[in-house]
């Protein structure tokens, strides 16, 4: 058996108990895996941010519109409107892309001019329903 003293990799107590245990207690293992996780939980809470204000952007947008509305992107990007952030594409049979932020989607018809869409069938099969 070996007699070293472990010390916990957080705080630098000497641990008590098991052979195997690595930290003095919950608390400091806890602490341990939350900063050795923090880079990745913080890109992934940045990128979750972004997407949920993309499609807020868009479902404000949409306000009172059944179908499909025009915008400059000039327009969508002074509200805060980040292009490079969707959660799918679609292309049509007319060959025409669509980027979609969750169940709202826009397509570029010119430069600075895009047509917002929202796709209703989209909304509830990420829901767990059927369209």
């Amino acid at each position: 058996m070996n007699n070293e003293a472990r010390t916990c990799p957080t705080c630098g107590k000497t641990i008590k108990g098991r052979a195997d245990k690595r930290f003095c207690d919950d608390y400091c293992r806890n602490n341990y895996n939350n900063q050795l996780n923090s880079d990745s939980v913080n890109y992934v809470r940045n990128v979750n941010n972004i997407l949920r204000r993309n499609r807020r952007i868009l479902e404000e947008t949409m306000e009172g519109v059944e179908r499909a509305t025009a915008r400059s992107k000039a327009e969508l990007a002074k509200k805060g409107y980040r292009f490079d952030f969707f959660t799918s594409i679609f292309t049509n049979k007319e060959k025409e892309t669509y980027y979609y932020c969750y169940e709202y989607g826009f397509k570029e018809i010119a430069h600075d001019k895009c047509i917002i869409v929202r796709n209703k069938t989209q909304k509830l099969e990420a829901a767990g329903g059927k369209g």
